[in-house]
């Protein structure tokens, strides 16, 4: 009898050691699967700059991890994606944590045929948008496509 439990314990203690890589390994293949890795821009023959347009990269580290790089030009930054998922429209809905700013934000980025990716809405973990059905909150301006850049 105890040596079944002892068994039963070692077992339960190794599937909740490995269930985290579990769920980085869900995260990694579905980003990858939508098309998401790499980097992109609205233009990837300009420099990274504030005004001109960042040049954002997704990546799967090594650990597994699913990390969110922004190129500001003079500033830089790289962000942990805790969650995404796919709706039945192909919205992917991404959830990074930015420690710089202390807070969580979720984007929905729609992938168009022709390989483009545009942002459908970004907004806090309060709710407030700055992106909302495609258009820039405080401009109402569209937002653009951006390209994978090799």
């Amino acid at each position: 009898m105890t040596r079944r439990l002892s068994r039963w314990i070692t077992a339960a203690l190794l599937w909740l050691a490995f269930t985290p890589v579990a769920g980085a390994e869900t995260l990694a293949a579905t980003v990858e699967q939508w098309g998401l890795l790499g980097s992109w821009a609205v233009d990837c023959a300009v420099r990274p700059d504030r005004d001109k347009g960042a040049a954002l990269t997704y990546e799967i580290r090594k650990d597994g991890r699913v990390m969110y790089r922004r190129n500001f030009g003079e500033a830089k930054d790289e962000n942990e994606v805790v969650s995404a998922t796919v709706n039945a429209e192909g919205l992917l809905n991404v959830m990074v944590y930015f420690p710089l700013l202390q807070q969580t934000r979720e984007f929905g980025l729609l992938l168009s045929k022709q390989g483009s990716l545009r942002a459908i809405y970004n907004r806090s973990e309060r709710g407030v948008y700055t992106i909302k059905d495609g258009k820039y909150v405080a401009t109402g301006a569209s937002t653009l496509a951006q390209q994978r850049c090799d």
